[in-house]
């Protein structure tokens, strides 16, 4: 799920280890705000090095947040959603092996190995538990962490989430593998930016034609090691379940879908929170599957609400929540 990569205006420095401070108790007064951090590090698991960067906050009012963006995004690409989520902690995103600057990563590396290296991020940086925010296929990799690393998880939020690739999707994704192996980067990056966008007639989308041109532009300026990642994600998707039914967590669960999104849609969204034991699940207004981009002070501020256990209903830009499983105690 692309987006757009705004460049940092602070300068990323490296940092040897990352040390979280402590949660204040209730009543303490917090120090006057204060603009985070901006740390990069390059770490290796299994031989693979990639990058997190991580906006540090010193005050905590909640976990920190870790955000999976999809295939197409990097670790730059929330960084407009970070001033909503810095003043309540800190905020970390990853370029994974074989995405962004990240090593390459064959195609015989699945879901699985993609979780146990967030969790080598996790454990690399020391945080005891997370609330973790996974879109589109980042979702995948977010779900597989949560029933594998349920010990390190606070809260689980995803986007654009479903429990199969849609059928048409993955014939789809045959045919662009061959594009990619031949260059034709400009009507693969026409397809898909018409594959993430809803089509004319679904229903109104905010900022739709400017994001249909990010998309394109950002598919269509690949170079060439950006379209063997391309090609190698694809194949991996192919190769590798994309969601396997193992248990998963009990912990406050939020599923999210662009109103009028036709590649993940609403109906695969309740899907998804069927299979999560404490999950609710609400659409926002007037976007797609790129909700994230179209509605971005919107989404990121159900992101906060979501991450602080504020209350979801009565929202104007989203759906009242629909509760599935159990719910946890207030």
């Amino acid at each position: 799920m692309p987006t757009d990569a705004i460049t940092s205006s602070r300068t990323p420095t490296a940092d040897a280890a990352l040390s979280f401070p402590a949660q204040p108790a209730d009543g303490a007064e917090h120090q006057p705000e204060q603009r985070p951090e901006i740390v990069e590090r390059d770490l290796t698991f299994d031989g693979f090095r990639y990058t997190c960067r991580i906006a540090r906050q010193r005050r905590l009012d909640t976990e920190p947040i870790v955000i999976l963006g999809g295939s197409s995004q990097d670790r730059h690409s929330w960084q407009r959603h970070e001033k909503w989520l810095t003043p309540l902690s800190s905020v970390i995103t990853v370029d994974l092996p074989g995405y962004g600057t990240a090593d390459f990563l064959p195609a015989k590396y699945g879901v699985d190995f993609l979780a146990a290296a967030v969790r080598h991020t996790v454990q690399e940086l020391r945080i005891p538990r997370v609330n973790l925010v996974a879109a589109c296929y980042g979702g995948a990799i977010g779900v597989r962490f949560a029933q594998h690393y349920p010990h390190l998880l606070e809260r689980l939020m995803l986007v654009g989430m479903t429990t199969v690739i849609p059928a048409d999707y993955a014939v789809a994704m045959e045919r662009w593998d061959g594009m990619i192996q031949r260059g034709e980067t400009e009507p693969i990056a026409r397809e898909l930016a018409d594959r993430f966008m809803s089509p004319p007639g679904t229903g109104h989308v905010r900022k739709k034609a400017a994001v249909a041109r990010l998309v394109y532009q950002q598919i269509a300026a690949q170079n060439p090691e950006q379209l063997r990642m391309s090609a190698e994600h694809n194949s991996r998707l192919m190769r590798h379940e994309w969601y396997r039914p193992e248990p998963t967590p009990a912990v406050p669960s939020l599923v999210v879908t662009g109103e009028h999104d036709t590649l993940t849609t609403p109906a695969m969204g309740r899907t998804m929170a069927e299979c999560l034991p404490a999950a609710r699940f609400m659409t926002i207004e007037e976007t797609d599957h790129l909700a994230p981009v179209e509605r971005i002070a919107d989404f990121a501020d159900l992101m906060a609400r979501f991450c602080t256990d504020r209350p979801l209903e009565g929202l104007s830009y989203a759906s009242e929540p629909e509760v599935f499983g159990t719910p946890l105690p207030a």
